[in-house]
């Protein structure tokens, strides 16, 4: 939680005194527990009247600065904006151990209890170095926010929009499509058809989805898209429904981010945490696995899957399965060795990196075949490791086979040296 996003947070929070009485977050564990810091200064507005040559902070205003605390640990999300309001209902057992003045640094710990429905239960601990100087039990209501629709937008009846929802100017939203909580939809977007959309979705304007799939054997059947939670979605992006043919669905996972114009044809499965580029573009049935990055005005041929960790470059022609953990490139394209970056910065451990990288060195320059190399990478126990072993599922599960074309001299010398 930085600095930037207590003000947001804050905003939620009914009732608070007009300024800010949070200075910084010091530990934050999501729903359980969070530190933050009030410095007071001589400067303080309050201190005008309370009291004049003698100046104190006021005991409400401890129990107001907890509560913004509090307010702060209900409302925190990893994804997203906050979409409820959280007020204050209730005090209990409010103590106040000693006097605080203009130069404390006023550390506030508030950690969650247990509460029933949307009422929080929270304990609040102010301390003035190691002293504590007030502490009490906060109880927050926490309430979702209406549905928000701008007049100019078509919702159709039968369509289900969840709480905290905002639906912006010229929005066209068809009879068949269920929209979660916390979800924003902006101006002049479609979404129709059979269509699920999750929670916490930050759709752009000018995004199409649920359309009829370019198919010429589509009949107007009742096939499906169905999207998880907390996807970027942005400008002019399409997302069209499946194909009775093809298994009658087209998904997309959570916490994707497709960049504008990206195009995710009929009967695709996106899972999570993928990246799809400025004008990227999936043909149909293409399975793109958890974590791929798919970089602007790439194409994927039908049919085709992207493996985890993939990293396809811009501009490129995919035609059969790219390589999981790799960098694929080019027109047509090729395979120039272990994505090694994006695996260190996605947190793999730099044995699994170097056991992935001399796997790879059998596949692109062993000048053994495909079949051989794999027997040889699965005879090889210096290499066991769970990466591996996706990667030989990978290859042996492809059916229109997997890109392993060698690139030039000097890149198989780029692959030897990673």
């Amino acid at each position: 939680m930085d600095a930037n996003t207590i003000p947001l947070l804050l905003d939620r929070f009914c009732y608070r005194y007009p300024s800010f009485l949070v200075d910084t977050v010091t530990e934050h564990v999501p729903n359980e527990r969070v530190v933050a810091v009030k410095n007071v200064t001589v400067n303080e507005e309050f201190f005008q009247g309370h009291f004049p040559g003698a100046p104190l902070m006021p005991g409400v205003l401890m129990i107001e600065t907890l509560a913004q605390v509090s307010a702060l640990l209900l409302l925190h999300r990893d994804q997203g904006r906050p979409t409820a309001r959280v007020f204050l209902r209730g005090v209990n057992d409010a103590k106040f151990r000693r006097q605080v003045v203009p130069g404390d640094r006023v550390r506030l710990e508030v950690s969650r209890r247990t509460g029933r429905g949307r009422i929080a239960r929270l304990h609040g601990v102010a301390y003035v170095r190691d002293q504590v100087v007030a502490e009490a039990e906060l109880l927050m209501a926490i309430e979702p926010d209406r549905v928000f629709i701008d007049p100019s937008a078509v919702v159709s009846p039968g369509a289900t929009i969840g709480e905290g929802s905002t639906v912006a100017q010229n929005v066209f939203i068809g009879p068949n499509v269920k929209i979660g909580k916390g979800c924003s939809i902006g101006a002049s977007t479609v979404i129709d058809g059979w269509t699920e959309v999750g929670n916490d979705n930050e759709i752009s304007p000018f995004v199409s989805i649920g359309l009829p799939p370019q198919h010429l054997k589509y009949a107007g059947q009742p096939t499906r898209v169905v999207i998880g939670d907390a996807n970027i979605i942005r400008e002019f992006v399409t997302i069209h429904r499946g194909t009775v043919e093809g298994g009658g669905l087209t998904r997309v996972g959570n916490r994707n981010l497709l960049m504008a114009y990206a195009h995710i044809a009929h009967d695709c499965a996106v899972e999570s945490d993928t990246i799809l580029g400025n004008g990227a573009t999936l043909g149909g049935h293409v399975h793109v696995e958890d974590f791929a990055n798919i970089s602007a005005f790439s194409g994927v041929h039908q049919f085709c899957r992207v493996g985890r960790h993939a990293f396809i470059g811009g501009y490129s022609v995919v035609t059969k399965d790219a390589m999981p953990y790799a960098k694929t490139v080019g027109n047509r394209a090729r395979i120039y060795g272990l994505n090694t970056i994006g695996l260190v910065r996605r947190g793999f451990s730099s044995e699994a990196v170097g056991k992935l990288k001399r796997a790879y060195r059998y596949l692109l320059v062993s000048k053994l075949n495909t079949t051989r190399a794999v027997s040889r990478i699965q005879a090889d126990e210096s290499l066991v490791c769970p990466e591996v072993k996706y990667l030989i599922d990978f290859i042996r599960g492809s059916h229109r086979g997997v890109l392993l074309r060698r690139p030039a001299r000097r890149a198989d010398e780029s692959v030897m040296d990673e």
